[in-house]
């Protein structure tokens, strides 16, 4: 199928060789017979074309990118049809993608950061034309063998926004769980590469110009240290990570590198869009002030308040537990200060027990009430059939369920779990493939905390309190 075009023309483009092929469609280089010169020739899928309303907004926003002229993003020449295929003509780049320079070990610090700054200034420029790319990964960017980079297929996500899937992608292909491998690209209520997505992508919220600074700082993290910030054994585990999870410091990873290294891909990587970059203009400036200083030899000096914050984002990977640890070590040397300096004498030592005795049990019942709350925020999804809690395990039972739903119950025992300071932590099951035979089971070993009236027929719901 791919080689079917070799030697054919498209109107006045002959197709002369494969270059690669993706979940979009098929890429090969051929010649320009009117211009003599190399182009580069994307067929789409048909399936991604065929409906016209998808196809009209398609055009509009691939002829808007066609119009961008700026160094850093790849040129679009042409969109054009011929006997039934929809095919762009590209500018031909001759060079390798940035994820084959990180894996042949020819990217130093340097040369990131100057790559980083080209493409945000690229960026910038496409998102003043309101333009959002949707999907910039290591793949997408393409570096010369002058050090030019390129971005390549703006306007090319919109084909794959809610709606569309890939040929012999089964129903429900989002509620899977897919095993670590190549990079997943997945349409429908998501749309991304799954390992340089935004949360806003993960969750399935609308994007903006943020997003695209979020998935720029991946790729920066990815070149300064080689190794990806969000990583998991799962699909879901994945975007679970990048929307609650924050990914080790790249001077931890690598403790090579300047303190300035790591406030800049930080502050790209937030996961609250507002604490970003605004813009990836600003963006720009900061690689460019951290190019100028690192070209210079300028000794990076940082402020007491970064080295401040430094050191505590330091000890957080380096203390088991993170947050919780630093939160327990808080508390440790609070407690020795406060029985070094108080005297306690009789009347004082009785109230100080009292006061301690309430604490004690305000402390060991808050897991409990957290997972209370949990169980009612769990009820308000559709998809929840029930909710069993022993222990500290709470098993969800549920229907089917998009990937994001994964992700956001997820993110709520996460939550618990990020207050939890003494004691187990919550476990959570999420099971959509139980028998009858085993919901009984459950029934007769766990707590029924919520249960959907059709999902378990016979027994009473359980009041869930305001």
């Amino acid at each position: 199928m791919t080689d079917s075009l070799i030697g054919r023309t498209l109107k006045h483009y002959r197709i002369e060789s494969l270059i690669g092929s993706g979940g979009m469609g098929v890429v090969y280089r051929a010649r320009d017979t009117r211009l003599e010169r190399p182009v580069a020739i994307k067929v789409l899928r048909p399936d991604l074309v065929a409906d016209p309303d998808r196809r009209a907004r398609f055009l509009t926003e691939a002829r808007t990118a066609a119009a961008l002229t700026h160094p850093a993003v790849g040129q679009i020449y042409d969109i054009d049809e011929d006997g039934g295929t929809t095919f762009i003509a590209m500018e031909f780049i001759d060079g390798r993608t940035i994820s084959r320079l990180i894996a042949d070990g020819e990217l130093d610090l340097l040369g990131s950061i100057d790559i980083g700054l080209q493409i945000a200034e690229g960026l910038a420029q496409a998102h003043e034309a309101g333009i959002i790319h949707r999907d910039i990964k290591s793949d997408n960017i393409m570096v010369t063998r002058d050090g030019h980079a390129k971005l390549l297929d703006f306007g090319l996500a919109k084909l794959l926004e809610a709606g569309t899937a890939a040929p012999g992608t089964p129903p429900g292909a989002l509620d899977v769980t897919l095993t670590m491998g190549q990079p997943h690209t997945l349409a429908g209520a998501v749309l991304g590469t799954i390992h340089f997505m935004s949360p806003e992508q993960a969750r399935g919220q609308a994007l903006d110009p943020r997003s695209d600074i979020f998935s720029l700082g991946i790729v920066l993290y990815q070149m300064v240290t080689g190794e990806l910030p969000f990583r998991g054994e799962s699909l879901v585990d994945t975007m679970h990570s990048i929307a609650y999870v924050d990914p080790k410091p790249v001077t931890i990873v690598r403790r090579s590198l300047p303190p300035q290294v790591h406030r800049v891909v930080a502050r790209c990587l937030r996961k609250n869009r507002d604490d970003r970059y605004p813009n990836a203009r600003d963006l720009a400036a900061d690689l460019k002030r951290l190019k100028s200083d690192l070209e210079s030899g300028t000794r990076l000096s940082l402020t007491p308040l970064e080295r401040l914050s430094g050191w505590i984002e330091a000890l957080k990977a380096s203390i088991p537990g993170g947050n919780q640890g630093l939160f327990i070590l808080a508390a440790a040397i609070l407690a020795t200060v406060v029985l070094l300096l108080v005297k306690l004498q009789g009347g004082s030592l009785f109230s100080t027990a009292v006061i301690v005795y309430f604490l004690y049990r305000w402390i060991r019942n808050r897991k409990k009430r957290m997972v209370h709350a949990f169980v009612k925020k769990a009820a308000a999804f559709p998809e929840i059939r029930a909710v069993f809690v022993r222990d500290d395990q709470v098993t969800v039972v549920m229907d089917r369920a998009p990937a994001r739903t994964y992700v956001k119950i997820n993110g709520l025992i996460d939550a618990i779990n990020d207050k939890v300071h003494f004691g187990a932590p919550v476990k959570a099951s999420l099971r959509d493939d139980l028998a009858e035979a085993d919901v009984q089971v459950l029934l007769r070993t766990s707590s029924l905390a919520y249960g959907r009236e059709d999902a378990l027929p016979g027994f009473r719901r359980p009041e869930i309190k305001a």
